[in-house]
């Protein structure tokens, strides 16, 4: 075995990424994630922290007026029957 990728210049055999673990870093830190396959099936992506950091970062927080203002409840029909409660029975 040569040690270079297969498939695409992201993607490695479990092998290779093994004997050339410090390459794989190198180049998801470069070139972006890179893919691990075994027995030919891609099995797992080795990124960088930055990467993860960008793909798991909470989506900014709507201000509230901003959030009920984009409901649209001006366009909702509310309307209700004037309630007077029901008769006791004492």
């Amino acid at each position: 075995m040569s040690g270079k990728p297969i498939a695409s210049p992201n993607s490695w055999k479990l092998e290779d990424a093994k004997a050339q673990f410090s390459e794989v870093v190198r180049r998801a830190h470069s070139q972006g994630p890179q893919r691990v396959t075994i027995r030919g099936r891609e099995s797992v992506v080795v990124i960088s922290v930055e990467e993860l950091d960008r793909l798991t970062r909470p989506a900014p927080k709507e201000p509230f007026l901003d959030f009920m203002e984009g409901l649209a409840l001006s366009e909702i029909r509310l309307e209700r029957e004037d309630d007077r409660g029901r008769d006791p029975d004492l």
